[in-house]
């Protein structure tokens, strides 16, 4: 019982050694005050909050998250098809790359793709 007492004493003074060393040794310096300050989209945080937004920027951001996602919805469709009858597995990647497309189409006839107007 003393042994294990004496060695779960050294394991943690070990450890609080080791982390006093690594935060003495990680200390940021003042040269690195510029790579801490938070930086958003290109727009520093520290300014007016009222400054006028690029809605486009929005709106390609959400069109990268919606085909994301999309992918990710399609790369275990091709898994299944060893477990689904194969009539069924088309018909569904017929109609869900169709809604892509429709969606597609919608995005660039509504000038959302074009950065520059």
């Amino acid at each position: 019982m003393y042994l294990m007492m004496l060695h779960m004493i050294v394991i943690m003074m070990i450890t609080i050694m080791i982390m006093l060393m690594l935060t003495m040794i990680s200390k940021k310096s003042i040269m690195d005050t510029e790579k801490l300050s938070p930086f958003e989209c290109g727009f520093n945080p520290m300014s007016n909050k009222r400054l006028p937004f690029s809605i486009h920027f929005f709106l390609i951001a959400v069109i990268f998250l919606i085909f994301d996602v999309e992918i990710i919805i399609i790369l275990p469709m091709v898994i299944t098809i060893k477990y689904t009858m194969l009539k069924y597995w088309i018909i569904t990647c017929i109609i869900f790359i169709m809604v892509l497309m429709v969606g597609l189409y919608h995005e660039w006839y509504n000038g959302m793709l074009k950065w520059t107007k």
